[in-house]
């Protein structure tokens, strides 16, 4: 199985490097694993659906 670091996932899936590293700290990554400071996410692994709720834009008041 090949595993890709976080900031290779962020780009797999147009998201911050940072996004992805409070996805796996809180397990919404399936097979992502911790070494030491550093997130390995199995290559084949799906996008987490987004819970947050997007900013409004300025014709949506």
């Amino acid at each position: 199985m090949e595993y890709l670091t976080s900031n290779e996932i962020a780009q797999k899936w147009n998201i911050s490097s940072r996004r992805v590293r409070i996805l796996c700290g809180e397990g919404r990554v399936e097979g992502a694993i911790q070494k030491g400071i550093l997130w390995l996410i199995p290559s084949n692994t799906q996008k987490p659906q987004e819970l947050r709720r997007g900013r409004k834009k300025q014709g949506d008041i």
